[in-house]
């Protein structure tokens, strides 16, 4: 009897040839369509609507003659994404949806979905693998980064489980991008030339700042430019601790000079550039850190900036998580990774250090805007074992 698998079919070229290649490995495929949202007010709407993304998902259906069926997964999406994000840059933290969509939703509510249809697995077109292999009789699932190194998207998959990742199938995870949309061209799938979508996780293209603004109030407040040279960089702690590597600054507006106005410290990010509008600056400025609390944005000159740069984060011991749960490490335990603080950043050399109230990671070398609320997953060459929320 043929394994059935439910292809999350967005609409774009990666999940179209995703389905085709199930199909031609001899599965049952289904399309799903997930539509996440309703406001289109936020949404920069010609850029990537979901009915138009809805219509290519039936076309490319209709073209390989799988059954295909909406599902209205928004109010999931509202509670488990959209107020998560609020809360977190309320916070004056930097949320990542597409890591989040992918445990909450993608992986979890249509993954029950799926299963709800008599389903054996759940499909994506991700840039990544799976393998599979046995300890003590059971299996072991291994996240491993796509073959092409340009696409891989394993940073964006680095919250799932053992249980997701036995229920997960990733057709084009081999395949670079070119190849993708050579096979989509030879079936003449209506997403062969499509453009890839850069917006929120199946939402489209959002302007952030009105999207915050439904729920957090513009306010002013000032831009504080912090010098280079100013004394809180020139450290006089003797012995590096763990805890002095992570250590995040802690700014106050009688430290630099006031250099403009701003609309809410919550819109912006660490290592943001874009936005300040502050001129007659030598360099460009960027954000250092924000406080929500006083509605303080500091900057400084240049992306050299000393105000940008640490060794160390931590992750609260709630927020650690080993998809390699057979490797997680033991209080006073610690391992050399590779590891990275976003997506398309180049793995970087760090050890994991293991402690009571949570897991300290220290990079080799300094590492430019480390900032709350997002993911640092960590690899041991192309495996992702883990991953966590930086504090």
């Amino acid at each position: 009897m043929k394994k059935r698998v439910v292809v999350g079919l967005s609409g774009g070229v990666d999940s179209s040839v995703a389905a085709y290649l199930l199909q031609q490995e001899g599965y049952e495929v289904i399309g799903l369509f997930m539509k996440n949202w309703h406001d289109d007010s936020v949404t920069i709407s010609n850029e990537c609507p979901w009915l138009e993304d809805s219509n290519d998902a039936l076309l490319v259906a209709e073209k390989l003659g799988i059954p295909f069926q909406t599902v209205d997964l928004s109010e999931q999406y509202q509670e488990k994404i959209v107020d998560y994000m609020f809360s977190e840059y309320e916070k004056g933290r930097t949320p990542n949806p597409d890591v989040l969509c992918n445990r909450e939703i993608k992986f979890a509510v249509f993954l029950e979905i799926t299963l709800s249809l008599g389903a054996d697995y759940v499909a994506a077109g991700h840039y990544c693998q799976k393998r599979t292999t046995e300890i003590e009789g059971k299996p072991l699932y291994h996240l491993i980064a796509g073959a092409d190194n340009n696409k891989d998207q394993s940073y964006f998959l680095c919250q799932l489980s053992q249980e997701q990742l036995a229920k997960s199938l990733f057709p084009i995870g081999a395949l670079t991008k070119p190849q993708v949309r050579e096979i989509a061209a030879e079936m003449e799938l209506v997403t062969a030339e499509k453009k890839d979508s850069q917006g929120l996780c199946f939402i489209g293209k959002v302007r952030l700042p009105e999207f915050l603004q439904q729920k957090l109030q513009p306010k002013e407040g000032q831009i504080i430019q912090i010098d280079k040279n100013h004394s809180v960089y020139s450290s006089s702690d003797e012995t590096e601790t763990l805890a002095s590597l992570s250590h995040k600054i802690t700014y106050t507006p009688e430290m630099g000079k006031v250099v403009g106005k701003h609309q809410g410290a919550h819109y912006f990010t660490v290592g943001q550039r874009k936005g300040l509008n502050v001129g007659g600056t030598t360099e460009p400025l960027f954000v250092i850190a924000t406080d929500v609390v006083t509605n303080t944005i500091y900057t400084g000159l240049s992306s050299n900036h000393p105000g940008l740069f640490r060794r160390g984060l931590f992750i609260d011991a709630s927020e650690t998580h080993w998809i390699r749960t057979d490797l997680a490490l033991s209080v006073g335990e610690s391992k050399e990774v590779m590891a990275r603080i976003r997506y398309r950043q180049p793995l970087q050399k760090a050890t994991l250090h293991q402690e009571e109230k949570g897991m300290y990671v220290i990079f080799d070398e300094p590492q430019s805007a480390i900032t709350e609320g997002q993911f640092v997953a960590w690899y041991q060459e192309d495996e992702l074992l883990g991953s966590g929320v930086i504090a």
